[in-house]
């Protein structure tokens, strides 16, 4: 790894579960251009909060991230608010989906689908 490397910041990690999530939908659609999209839009609860959804094509100014052969896109607003969270894949109660936890959140909801800065 080099010294540039070891000092820029991840702006969004995939933990192995929301990697196998993933590689698990893109083979039940049968379409290996789908690239997951995490964004953060007004709303919810707390003021922000988090989408997924898939696309086929990145955006000229979205970031690309690419994990274990999964690629996920970030969009330049949303950008400055998951600059160094996590995704994981969580199964239990309350469902199954995909979760944030990001350290640039304040405060979050019950819910853990929204959050204020």
């Amino acid at each position: 790894m080099s010294a540039v490397e070891q000092f820029t910041p991840t702006v969004l990690a995939l933990t192995e579960r929301a990697v196998a999530k993933v590689k698990s939908l893109v083979e039940e659609e049968a379409n290996d251009e789908l690239k997951l999209r995490v964004f953060v839009t007004g709303g919810g609860c707390s003021g922000f909060q988090y989408g997924f959804t898939f696309d086929e094509l990145a955006d000229e100014d979205d970031t690309l991230i690419e994990k274990d052969g999964v690629t996920v896109l970030v969009d330049p607003l949303s950008y400055q608010y998951l600059e160094g969270a996590q995704v994981d894949y969580t199964e239990g109660l309350e469902g199954s989906r995909f979760v944030v936890s990001n350290p640039n959140a304040a405060t979050t909801c019950g819910c853990g689908s929204s959050f204020s800065i």
